[in-house]
């Protein structure tokens, strides 16, 4: 049965490897991707899905969903296009879309006898505002029972866990003044920012050995003869747990009004970002594994244990997930490099699409026909919260 899902994902070659080629030829931003998710969902109604096009306050998302009887396992396949701003697809997003259309598709036509939905998500804006929090929030993705992405890379692997983020842009305001002739009357916003930092490196000794923090000036202050009235900068906290995570930024705001009251300024704290850690699937991550190496992926390498953040963070934290990554460019190579670019439509970039789709296909297709298989998934899950 797994060879006739190779074969219908090797049939659509042509057609999916042009689509990724187009969407990497024309990048699309922060929910702009509007020439992508037209071309992904165009694909996916000529093939006989039931297809809505804009989702929540995302015109560009989409849902696009196939049943075959009533019941069964209910299989999203979730998909990101959109690129990185200054960089086109220096993630390689566009391989996502056209390797779940194929494996959807494939699913589809391969005559399975048990009853089963699948359900593709085309999620935007990853890089930037990532959508799946918000589409999350507004109800979708409550109609999957696994979730399964791809993703191209320097191995082909899968994550054990994804670090919880949370970002802040803070803005301090003062009282501006000649720094020469009035300095008395000035109050430095750029003062409280600069406290700011050194507090979060007071901070960082007195933390958890996974938590990250980062910060940024993201305004310049002004001439250096004048008292700022004014400074903004960029905060961005993470941890391999959500709960660790929360009490970091509990601590991290006191911290800002700490600095605030030291410079005799007023702050504003807005958060601008919060993504969950995933909780780890490691029986979904097996079964995905097993599939990739029978249908031959390229570079099969051991689970990742350090990894970045996602918004398919907050899907995993609520229903089993997983994410395969396929191997397209040189072992050790940083995403968010030009390398993936250069990479991005060259054979093997079009080889993973296809083992991608095929790595899938195949995992859906075990979990839709061996009995009680998404129950041990389940179960599996429900463990892996529980030690988190």
């Amino acid at each position: 049965m797994k060879e006739n899902i190779y074969h219908l994902i090797d049939e659509q070659r042509d057609t999916l490897l042009e689509m990724a080629d187009f969407i990497h030829d024309n990048p699309e931003y922060d929910g702009e991707e509007v020439q992508a998710s037209a071309l992904l969902t165009d694909y996916l109604k000529k093939n006989g899905f039931e297809v809505q096009l804009g989702l929540g306050s995302w015109p560009t998302a989409f849902r696009a969903v196939w049943h075959h009887g009533q019941g069964g396992p209910r299989i999203g396949l979730l998909c990101e296009y959109d690129a990185l701003p200054g960089m086109g697809h220096a993630c390689a997003h566009h391989l996502q879309g056209p390797s779940i259309g194929g494996a959807a598709v494939a699913l589809k036509n391969a005559g399975i006898g048990e009853n089963f939905s699948i359900v593709v998500y085309g999620t935007p804006a990853e890089e930037t505002r990532s959508a799946k929090v918000s589409l999350q929030s507004e109800g979708f993705f409550s109609d999957i029972d696994v979730a399964l992405m791809m993703h191209g890379g320097p191995d082909t692997c899968v994550d054990i866990k994804s670090m919880a983020l949370t970002n802040y842009t803070v803005v301090f305001k003062g009282i501006s003044a000649h720094a020469a002739l009035a300095p008395e009357k000035g109050r430095s916003a750029l003062d409280a920012l600069l406290l700011s930092f050194q507090g979060v490196e007071f901070m960082r000794e007195h933390v958890r050995d996974d938590v990250r923090m980062h910060y940024t000036v993201s305004q310049l202050p002004g001439p250096v003869n004048v008292v700022p009235d004014h400074a903004v900068g960029s905060f961005s906290l993470r941890s391999y747990s959500t709960e660790v995570l929360a009490e970091v930024c509990k601590r991290f705001e006191q911290l800002i009004h700490g600095a605030a009251m030291m410079a005799d300024v007023t702050c504003e704290i807005t958060q601008t970002k919060a993504l969950m850690g995933k909780i780890p699937a490691l029986r979904l991550n097996e079964l995905v594994m097993e599939n990739a190496k029978a249908c031959n992926a390229p570079g099969l390498a051991p689970a990742r244990e350090k990894t970045g953040s996602t918004d398919f963070g907050n899907i995993m934290h609520q229903l089993p997930g997983c994410c395969i990554r396929v191997k397209f460019v040189p072992a050790g190579t940083s995403s968010h490099s030009q390398t993936f670019v250069e990479c991005g439509k060259n054979e093997d970039a079009h080889l993973a699409i296809l083992a991608g789709a095929k790595t899938l296909a195949g995992t859906a297709m075990d979990i839709i026909t061996v009995p009680d298989l998404l129950q041990e998934i389940r179960a599996d899950f429900e463990a892996g919260r529980a030690r988190v």
